[in-house]
């Protein structure tokens, strides 16, 4: 007995006890692919009125990648080099306040993690993971001495048509192993599901992230579209609080004149006011009242997903 208890007082902590889930904070970045880096940094800059904080470089000089600020947090990042054959989308960025703390849980829930956390081009620390439909899931800490941390409080103009990403929209092919990865282990805790008038399955579904006020919405699929029809389901979602207001300004905005396409105000099945918006590459903006018309929130679907 004495040998057996020296043995455990000689383990590591982590061999006793599984490390506890670190904060998971927020939806951080959402990662695209553009065929065409000035057409995109006109349609998220000069018509969505956003700043670039930074660029990294590819090795001839030229730019590799345009981080367009949402606010001191939330990035989309302009990947200016081709697709991988799979839609515009590159990677899922969420943050936490600890991403070794978050390796060693995932870890120890069975997720495939690299053998440590890296420090990036920018100077955060990150780990990437893949989830059940083989998504890149990025997972970054904010460092006070990166660049995001040095740029807190600038490059967030007045023109910015929303300065908060509600979400970020993904493929989901299989609703109960996302939601074992997003919920069960990430800590994602569901809010809403909803489907189209015309549909008899569900289609989508809300994971807000533990410790934060954004989520990942499942966009719900049987059979996933071909990879040049998944910039309508790869989404952000950008809030507003008068849907009418945010169209009157982009209507009177100079790069109006470039963008092809209606600026039609929808009511959503979960009676909130939106506009669907497309970057050059078909990625979708949904721009969004932050609060459903009347004050009264739609109830939740209750039908089954499509498989």
């Amino acid at each position: 007995m004495r040998l057996l208890f020296a043995l455990l007082l000689a383990l590591p902590l982590s061999a006793q006890t599984p490390p506890a889930r670190p904060r998971l904070l927020g939806v951080a970045h959402y990662s695209i692919f553009v065929s065409d880096l000035a057409k995109a940094r006109a349609f998220y800059e000069d018509f969505l009125g956003y700043q670039e904080a930074f660029t990294l470089p590819k090795p001839d000089g030229s730019v590799q990648m345009v981080f367009i600020k949402i606010n001191d947090h939330q990035y989309v990042e302009l990947v200016n080099q081709p697709n991988k054959g799979e839609g515009q989308l590159n990677h899922l960025g969420l943050y936490t306040d600890d991403v070794e703390r978050m390796r060693l849980y995932l870890a120890s829930r069975g997720v495939k993690v690299p053998a440590e956390a890296v420090t990036n081009r920018i100077g955060n620390r990150k780990i990437s993971v893949t989830d059940p439909d083989n998504h890149t899931v990025e997972i970054v800490q904010y460092l006070p001495d990166s660049w995001t941390g040095k740029d807190t409080g600038k490059h967030m103009p007045p023109t910015r048509i929303s300065d908060r990403m509600m979400h970020a929209g993904i493929l989901v092919g299989n609703l109960s192993a996302a939601a074992a990865f997003y919920g069960g282990i990430l800590g994602c805790h569901e809010t809403w599901r909803g489907n189209s008038l015309t549909s008899t399955t569900l289609n989508w579904v809300n994971m807000r992230v533990p410790d934060g006020d954004n989520h990942v919405e499942f966009m719900l699929y049987k059979e996933l579209p071909p990879p040049d029809r998944r910039g309508s389901p790869h989404h952000i979602c950008l809030v507003v609080p008068d849907i009418y207001k945010a169209v009157a300004t982009l209507e009177a905005r100079p790069a109006r004149k470039n963008y092809p396409r209606e600026l039609k105000v929808n009511l959503g099945v979960d009676n909130k006011r939106q506009v669907g918006l497309f970057d050059p590459d078909g990625t979708r903006v949904e721009m969004m009242e932050i609060e459903p018309v009347g004050g009264k929130p739609a109830p939740s679907s209750t039908l089954p997903p499509p498989r």
